[in-house]
């Protein structure tokens, strides 16, 4: 499941770089794309403004097919109060723009699946592929807007060279 949700990350990472690529956050002074997988990232309390946030939670294997196809939710949360030069009056538009790109970002639905292992990527000859997102209602807290986008993502699950299957 792991090189599965790598595979995700790094494919919407990358599409995000080539479609905007001033949609960026520093953390720890390392400057990349806005996006990032919440279990992997330190910040403050909230998640910063401005950025795709990844969120895993539930996943299944069905193991009655050849191969056994597993699923994983994707929420993709995201929040924005507006550019400071027009006084925070454009963040429906900033949300609005980051909506279309999100739904950029997830087409095509499919990429190839990799284990990551250090700066390597290895080539798993299967691909990951997720559904549509469905786009939860925008919510207001105080002058910030937000949203969260479900993604159901799939993946056959590997089996090792020593005949073990990936988890």
């Amino acid at each position: 499941m792991q090189n599965a949700k790598d595979t995700f990350y790094l494919a919407l990472r990358s599409r995000l770089a080539t479609l905007n690529p001033a949609r960026q956050i520093t953390l720890a002074g390392v400057t990349r794309p806005g996006i990032l997988v919440e279990e992997n990232e330190t910040y403050s309390t909230q998640p910063p403004p401005d950025v795709f946030v990844l969120r895993w939670s539930g996943a299944t294997a069905d193991s009655w097919l050849p191969a056994m196809l597993e699923t994983q939710a994707c929420e993709i949360f995201y929040w924005t109060c507006g550019s400071e030069t027009n006084l925070q009056m454009d963040r429906g538009r900033a949300l609005t723009e980051m909506d279309a790109e999100l739904a950029a970002l997830l087409q095509p639905a499919q990429t190839e699946k990799v284990a990551v292992s250090g700066s390597t990527n290895t080539a798993m000859n299967t691909n990951v592929f997720w559904l549509d997102p469905v786009y939860g209602a925008v919510k207001r807290e105080q002058e910030r807007l937000q949203r969260t986008a479900a993604v159901q993502v799939f993946s056959l699950r590997e089996w090792l060279s020593d005949g073990s299957n990936e988890l």
